[in-house]
């Protein structure tokens, strides 16, 4: 018997719908979980077996995917345009999160690009370069770019 397990995650702002679908495409478990770090990875640390993750692109996704990729065995971030079916049919986060464990567990996601947290790092450096230096502009007066 396959102990695997396929976790789809609906993300809103406040709350995160849970659906964890079996390797038989059974769903023995759904919840609403709160957006906060510590409920997310005790949900997760609680499952059984090998998880595999799904949730797709948003504002919240660089921050769930440094924090549950310890957590997981695989873990894929997807692109909202590139799975267009989510907007067919019923449109809930219940039914979203079934949706993406169900695809998970048949490989039909098109996963996006997620580089490693030093990357991330780095262009948030930038950016913070970026407005130091528009602040300055400001506070100087000079109106114009060099």
């Amino acid at each position: 018997m396959s102990r695997e397990k396929y976790v789809g995650l609906d993300v809103q702002q406040s709350t995160i719908s849970a659906a964890v679908m079996d390797a038989g495409g059974k769903l023995p478990m759904e919840c609403v979980l709160e957006t906060k770090a510590g409920t997310i990875v005790e949900f997760i640390r609680g499952l059984q077996g090998t998880l595999w993750l799904t949730f797709e692109e948003g504002t919240s996704a660089a921050w769930l995917h440094d924090l549950l990729k310890p957590c997981v065995s695989r873990l894929e971030v997807c692109g909202p345009r590139k799975n267009a079916r989510l907007q067919e049919g019923n449109k809930n986060d219940r039914v979203d999160a079934r949706k993406l464990a169900e695809w998970l567990r048949t490989n039909q996601l098109k996963p996006v690009y997620h580089g490693d947290v030093g990357v991330r790092t780095v262009k948030e450096l930038g950016r913070t370069r970026g407005s130091s230096q528009t602040r300055c502009r400001q506070r100087c007066g000079i109106r114009g770019s060099f």
